[in-house]
């Protein structure tokens, strides 16, 4: 996946493998990059909004004790994500919070290599 222009200029610390294209481990990080990337593509912040959520979040997680190995990055990436969207009225920190133990439950029962399906008692 391709970083999105001037991205990775206001964002160091991003794992990289060329000094220039994000490297994902897992599946869910390249999603929330690219859920922040279509975010601020369709205006709900801007990248300076975007680089101060982020650098808020790492600030805060570091004060509680990450020892900043670069394996947290995208959780941090993704807990500034649910915040601007919360602070920016585009969903609710309780929204947020349900559609994550659903997802979380779906995930639970879900053999390894199939599809994670919602289904409504994962709201439950």
């Amino acid at each position: 996946m391709s970083a999105a222009p001037n991205v990775a200029p206001l964002l160091p610390g991003m794992p990289t493998d060329d000094g220039v294209e994000p490297v994902f481990r897992e599946p869910w990080e390249a999603h929330a990059f690219a859920m922040a990337v279509t975010l601020h593509r369709r205006g709900l912040f801007t990248w300076h909004e975007w680089a101060d959520a982020l650098a808020r979040q790492i600030t805060a997680a570091q004060a509680a004790g990450d020892a900043d190995l670069g394996d947290t990055y995208y959780r941090h990436w993704l807990a500034a994500l649910e915040s601007l969207v919360a602070a920016k009225g585009a969903s609710t920190a309780g929204e947020l919070a349900r559609y994550r133990d659903a997802w979380d439950r779906a995930a639970d029962r879900t053999p390894h290599g199939q599809p994670i399906e919602l289904r409504p008692h994962d709201f439950g």
